[in-house]
């Protein structure tokens, strides 16, 4: 009978179980691994070899096969060396089988018969409390894994330390999770002088949870207001801790096992290919726009990037999620960002008004700005003009409001929101106002005669989309509650809120009268 240990195969940030087994047969002198591997899992055999010889146990010299089944489950990574190895070890007599029974095992094997750190350790240990088993990871790993819960961990240096745990000749201690750390002090709002409308947009995007774009010249704090967005937002709920954690243990990024409630922010230089954007690559890793999740992407230089690597964002932007798909199977990642990207008017820099302006004007713009896509522009529900800040801004002593009363304010409305969605009995994705669409938005923001009336008249004349609707209330249906939450009163959405969220879009073409939308709020 073949030994059999359990381990997972990764696909996106879920792991899926596998069956090692190992048979030890007669015949011709071989090691091979089967189960549609990939060129790390083949290699495996060879770092078995060597770990086995580091620590003074020599393999039987027959036909050795590991299959890792189903064998129809692609499987990439190195993890899959231990699970061989300790397959291996049963059918040799040096571990008894039911020792392995109740774990999952991953991780990669050194030549000296040390366990290397592994990638994905966290949702490894997810799955494995799923399946009412614990898990026996590195020990690099192992502070890292302890967050997934109930789940009995074991997180040895090395094959000989483990060995020793099974014998009853040392004991191997659970590990302790890792720290809630947090990155510092964060960039102050107060450090921005001048530039009043755009930190209005800022608040408005950080509550309703609202893509926005800066459009203005260089050195106008267009960069220097996004970077100060996580400051004003609320922490990560356990939730969202939970689901971003997983997405940065597939990609190696928790150090040590520490986790932080603060919101990522991720910005990509404008060379970023499209599948460093939305993730690929050879064991298809996630892109930036999962790292960023439940977070802030932020594009500077907008129109620098590719034009097929911003199109590659659209899809995220509206489902929340990516899929790269492969010959053989799909991967998911989880992508629900807050976009922020900044821009200048044209490939000058200042346009075609005030000091260094474009002799080139207005062509300059439409050609510079015509390399974002319409479709794209369209998915960003704020998109504010920056002017230069004056002398007389930088004069100014700085301003008596910074990030910390922003955030209480942006706290008390997203407050609202999610009271509400709880209230009215909708989804949870329905507690914010960016993702709330259907019935569900119709039921947070109804409107008033007098609203319905001017953004009916701004769709015929601006040719809104049904998209932009929709952005068009739920942005107004967040600067209602922005009010409310200064006021302690419950505004209902009124045609002054309708009025400034569409102070926030940019026309697109000509008006189509026809393309009018009747009463009811469209989805998106």
């Amino acid at each position: 009978m073949p030994a059999r240990v359990t381990t997972v195969a990764f696909e996106g940030a879920k792991a899926h179980r596998v069956e090692a087994e190992v048979q030890i047969t007669s015949g011709n002198l071989a090691f091979v691994v089967v189960g549609l591997g990939d060129k790390a899992v083949a290699e495996s055999r060879d770092r078995v070899r060597g770990a086995f010889a580091g620590m003074g146990l020599s393999i039987p010299a027959k036909r050795i096969v590991a299959n890792l089944a189903p064998a129809d489950l692609p499987k990439e990574g190195s993890h899959y060396d231990l699970p061989i190895a300790l397959a291996l070890m049963v059918m040799m007599g040096v571990i008894p089988q039911d020792a392995l029974d109740g774990y999952v095992c991953a991780g990669e094997l050194k030549l000296d018969g040390q366990i290397g750190a592994m990638a994905g350790a966290l949702p490894a240990a997810i799955a494995a409390g799923s399946y009412g088993m614990g898990l026996i990871c590195p020990e690099a790993n192992g502070r890292e894994a302890a967050w997934a819960g109930d789940v009995p961990i074991l997180a040895p240096r090395s094959l000989i330390d483990l060995i020793a745990h099974f014998k009853g000749q040392a004991v191997l201690s659970a590990p302790q999770p890792g720290e809630v750390i947090s990155k510092g002090a964060q960039p102050d709002l107060k450090e921005v002088k001048g530039q009043e409308a755009a930190k209005r947009a800022l608040e408005i995007a950080a509550v309703g949870g609202h893509n926005l774009l800066f459009v203005g010249p260089p050195g106008s704090g267009k960069s220097m207001m996004a970077q100060r967005l996580p400051g004003i937002l609320p922490p990560l709920t356990a939730t969202e801790l939970l689901e971003t954690s997983q997405i940065w243990s597939m990609a190696g990024l928790l150090e040590k096992g520490n986790l932080t409630r603060e919101r990522p922010f991720r910005s990509p230089h404008h060379s970023a290919s499209m599948a460093a954007l939305t993730g690929g690559g050879l064991r298809a890793k996630p892109g930036e726009v999962s790292l960023a999740h439940n977070g802030v992407l932020f594009l500077d230089e907008l129109p620098e990037y590719s034009p097929q690597a911003l199109d590659s964002l659209r899809q995220p932007l509206e489902t929340g999620e990516v899929v790269v798909a492969r010959a053989n199977h799909h991967i998911r990642y989880p992508a629900r960002v807050q976009l922020v990207a900044a821009m200048n008017p044209c490939r000058c820099g200042y346009g075609g008004v005030g000091k260094g302006a474009c002799g080139k004007a207005p062509k300059c713009q439409r050609d510079y700005q015509g390399r974002v896509s319409g479709p794209m522009m369209d998915r960003i529900d704020l998109q504010i003009d920056v002017p230069p800040v004056t002398a007389a801004d930088m004069a100014l002593p700085p301003p008596a409001e910074g990030s910390a009363e922003v955030a209480a304010r942006v706290q008390a409305a997203r407050h609202i929101q999610t009271e509400r969605a709880r209230r009215l009995g909708l989804p949870p994705e329905a507690g914010i106002n960016a993702t709330a669409s259907g019935s569900a938005l119709e039921s947070i923001a109804p409107l008033d005669e007098a609203a319905r009336t001017l953004l009916v008249q701004a769709a015929q004349r601006a040719n809104l989309s049904a998209r932009a609707w929709t952005r068009c209330v739920r942005l107004a249906r967040t600067i209602a509650d922005i009010e409310s939450a200064l006021s302690g009163e419950n505004t209902p959405l009124l045609r002054r809120h309708v009025a400034e969220a569409l102070i926030y879009r940019r026309a697109t073409s000509e008006p189509q009268p026809t393309a009018v939308l009747s009463g009811k709020i469209p989805t998106a």
